[in-house]
């Protein structure tokens, strides 16, 4: 884990690397390259590497995080987007591969709804996203604005427009699924960098998740899916909410991206 240290001066890459390596980066190379093309002067290479040894993410630190091939804007205070829920976007565009109406709830970036309207080809797409913090809402906005998604400010299903019951194809649902007390056990980078209402799901990691499997089906078109991803262990109480919503629900896992998502389709 990155600790503080000094910023080279000057901005060579293996100052760069040495500073990097100092504060903990244990791919200092990589991160030294993103820094380099990221920074537009020396001076601000700088400052990009006293942030990142200071602990702050990498993908905060340069504004930008690959997600299913696409450049997602980050902007300090949004959660970064994991390479592992790449996994539900497949898994959305494998049950669903015609879908016109998609939403991404607890959107943070926009990362999810982006890469499922870039999947379904985009243009047709109707995409609307929707998050409680109004920071990730102003982030989402810039990230879906190229496939025309819209974006709302709100708690859960409360942010949407009426329009949508009974319409949506796919409901991707990133909800927050930590245990409260497991909080303190995340690596800083989260626990220090991102927002708590992005990360903590309750008591078992499920309140959220729970509350989106009880409104789904009043959203969902008949054979519309929910999707949401969830921890190995908490997999079982997962299904068992989508199931007693009235949902068709099974597991997909994958032990490449270590994901595990629920899939519940509406009948």
């Amino acid at each position: 884990m990155p600790s503080s240290a000094s910023a080279p001066s000057p901005a060579s890459r293996d100052a760069v690397v040495a500073a990097l390596r100092a504060a903990g980066c244990v791919f200092a190379e990589d991160e030294a390259e993103l820094i380099l093309t990221a920074a537009s002067a020396p001076r601000e290479v700088a400052a990009m590497v006293e942030r990142r040894s200071s602990g702050l993410p990498l993908e905060l630190v340069v504004g930008w995080a690959e997600f299913r091939g696409l450049r997602i804007a980050l902007t300090p205070g949004v959660f970064v987007p994991r390479r592992r829920t790449e996994f539900l976007v497949d898994q959305a565009l494998a049950q669903a591969p015609r879908a016109r109406v998609v939403v991404d709830l607890c959107c943070g970036s926009g990362a999810v709804g982006a890469a499922l309207a870039e999947g379904l080809g985009g243009g047709e797409t109707e995409l609307h996203a929707a998050d409680i913090d109004p920071v990730a809402v102003r982030c989402a906005r810039r990230n879906v604005a190229g496939v025309g998604g819209r974006v709302h400010r709100g708690d859960l299903f409360e942010a949407l427009p009426a329009a949508l019951r009974g319409r949506v194809d796919i409901l991707a649902a990133n909800v927050p699924y930590v245990p409260s007390d497991e909080i303190a056990l995340l690596p800083a980078e989260a626990r220090d960098h991102e927002p708590l209402t992005a990360l903590d799901g309750g008591s078992d990691g499920l309140d959220v998740l729970r509350r989106v499997a009880a409104e789904a089906p009043g959203w969902l078109a008949p054979g519309g899916c929910l999707l949401a991803e969830t921890g190995r262990h908490q997999a079982p109480a997962a299904l068992a909410a989508f199931t007693g919503a009235g949902l068709r629900a099974r597991l997909a896992v994958s032990q490449e991206y270590h994901a595990h998502v629920v899939i519940g389709v509406r009948p």
